[in-house]
């Protein structure tokens, strides 16, 4: 699939500010005041602008809100409401913070579960595709749930959790990379399948559908080469994972790490995403003789 910069940067930002307002939400840290506020700026930040950024990724974003309609059977709607419904309860519990420095529990708690829901929706919106079959697996809700209580507990500064789920994480990553691999042809999709003549003997491609590029071939058949994907996995979990939780056991806490430990770990888990987008292999492309 092609790595669309925007929903890269949504998957990432969103996740950290949701995993951040779960710990807010759940009184870790028991912040109050100016704290509070700037714990809770900073959530919002993140979640407000990976969830602005999704929507660079529609052909008419003026059409956003559209997307609310279809809560019944599309993970996106839900997605909507929810991201919403995280964002006002959070917002209600960050101001009863600010204003009355008084952590309400049954709201805090309200808040974490849908911010972690919205996070849950969003993995769904990939999860569901039957064509992608390294998608459709219960290891991609886990995964970005995975990533965002990762990302959340680091931000908020509980660094004895952070540095146990570094290490849970990314040992979570590298199993799902390597099943992933061989998802597809664990499916039994091929080119036979495809096209309903597989009964009738082995299938190939007399030609290419088409010379030109379209739609499917620049959107749905992104290839990127197993030798970079190799190297970026690498650099994924190194900046990720390897790093922050070298940082956090190994060198006394000082500002200016702990920066270094979170610019890091959004660096890792962007590259992640982006292979998350680029190694996805959509059975259309078996039409076009690629995977």
């Amino acid at each position: 699939m092609h790595p669309a910069p925007s929903l890269i940067v949504f998957t990432t930002l969103s996740g950290l500010g949701f995993g951040l307002m779960a710990f807010l939400g759940l009184g870790m840290p028991p912040v109050a005041g100016w704290v509070a506020f700037a714990f809770y700026a900073l959530a919002f930040a993140l979640a407000g602008g990976g969830l602005l950024a999704s929507t660079l990724h529609l052909g008419h974003p003026e059409r956003a809100l559209k997307a609310f309609s279809q809560w019944r059977s599309s993970w996106l709607s839900r997605e909507a409401w929810l991201s919403v419904a995280a964002l006002v309860v959070n917002g209600l519990h960050g101001a009863a913070l600010v204003v009355f420095g008084a952590r309400i529990g049954a709201l805090g708690v309200l808040g974490a579960a849908l911010a972690l829901a919205t996070v849950i929706a969003t993995a769904m919106i990939y999860t569901q595709l039957r064509t992608v079959p390294r998608w459709h697996h219960w290891s991609t809700p886990a995964l970005f749930l995975a990533y965002s209580v990762t990302g959340g507990a680091l931000l908020a500064g509980q660094t004895s959790l952070a540095s146990i789920l570094f290490l849970l994480t990314g040992v979570f990553q590298l199993w799902v990379w390597q099943d992933g691999d061989k998802r597809f042809a664990r499916s039994g999709t091929s080119i036979g399948s495809a096209t309903g003549l597989g009964d009738r003997g082995a299938v190939r491609a007399f030609e290419p559908p088409h010379t030109g590029t379209n739609y499917l071939l620049t959107e749905m058949v992104h290839v990127v080469a197993r030798k970079h994907a190799a190297k970026l996995r690498v650099i994924a979990f190194v900046l990720a994972f390897a790093l922050p939780w070298a940082i956090l056991l190994g060198l006394p806490f000082s500002h200016a790490l702990a920066a270094l430990t979170v610019l890091s770990h959004v660096a890792g888990t962007a590259c992640a995403r982006w292979l998350f987008y680029a190694e996805a292999e959509h059975v259309v492309g078996l039409y076009y003789g690629k995977r």
